[in-house]
């Protein structure tokens, strides 16, 4: 590679909570790093992805959704981890969805006009929108907001115009050497990976408000042979919770694992043993102690 003309750089993907920027990412990737739901804050913590081709290397931050949901420990904890970010990119990737603009995506535009370096809209979810000729006013009115970059209309579900967004971010990284192996895609190990893919199967099974007093850790991850064996524990608040988990039976408990199994066999391209345990840590997520103790750190 020639140093001078290889570009490499940062770029913060942000936006509420449920607007598509982890589906965006793996799209992006070609590969899922980040979890996904139709449930928002689904993400909780920052997530590299390195996207590297002849010319260019990009890093992309994906956030968690910059949100005004009640002030627990660690909603204070996702908002830090989405906006502590916007100073030490090259570029934002802000991302909206079509026809759709709330008092949080407001919230975030406030904090981005702050920023000191270029921010992209990026106007997700074009597919859902049935008349198109809607697009182009929502698209000039937002454009009135904030003197963006670029305004790009995509569908990360259906890859559609991501071909776009990746020319027009890979032009504005600056001149660099790359940061990352070439075959490298995230900053983050298996072992958390896995625990993700355990948590994005809670949340996909349960309602609408559990999903945020659950969390997953990996007590054991062993490597070798035929088969990896992994222990997770999912930590919960109430008694009532670890019930809701667990079914009838255990019939819950059994498809959450029997899913995250399989997704993870994917990741690691070979046999797993999952075994998984339910445990009750009365207030977790609203306590500042036990989110660190869990892995909830803003680096």
């Amino acid at each position: 590679m020639n140093d001078i003309e290889f570009r490499c750089g940062f770029v913060a993907i942000i936006g509420r909570p449920n607007v598509g920027k982890s589906t965006l990412l793996n799209h992006i990737l070609g590969q899922k790093i980040s979890i996904t739901s139709r449930k928002p804050q689904t993400t909780r913590h920052q997530i590299l992805g390195v996207k590297t081709s002849a010319t260019s290397q990009v890093i992309y931050v994906d956030t968690p959704g910059i949100h005004k949901r009640r002030s627990t420990a660690i909603n204070r904890y996702m908002n830090r981890a989405a906006g502590s970010v916007l100073s030490d990119v090259d570029l934002v990737l802000f991302v909206v969805q079509a026809m759709k603009w709330t008092e949080e995506d407001e919230a975030v535009l406030a904090r981005l006009k702050e920023v000191k370096v270029p921010v992209l809209l990026v106007v997700n979810k074009i597919d859902k929108v049935g008349d198109k000729s809607e697009l182009l006013p929502y698209i000039e009115k937002l454009s009135e907001m904030c003197q963006f970059d670029a305004v790009i209309p995509v569908s990360a579900l259906h890859a559609e115009n991501i071909d776009q967004l990746e020319a027009d971010v890979s032009e504005r990284m600056p001149e660099n050497a790359p940061f990352f192996p070439e075959d490298q895609i995230t900053n983050r190990n298996v072992r958390f990976l896995s625990a993700e893919i355990i948590r994005e199967k809670l949340v996909r099974e349960l309602g609408q408000e559990l999903p945020y007093t659950t969390t997953v850790e990996i007590d054991r991850f062993e490597e070798g042979g035929s088969i990896t064996r992994i222990f997770a524990t999912i930590y919960v608040e109430t008694r009532g919770q670890k019930a809701i988990i667990i079914g009838r039976k255990g019939a819950r408990l059994k498809s959450i694992g029997s899913k995250a199994r399989a997704d993870i066999e994917k990741m690691l391209d070979g046999k797993v043993y999952l075994e998984l345990w339910v445990k009750i840590r009365e207030g977790w997520s609203n306590d500042e102690r036990a989110l660190a103790s869990l892995g909830y750190t803003n680096e």
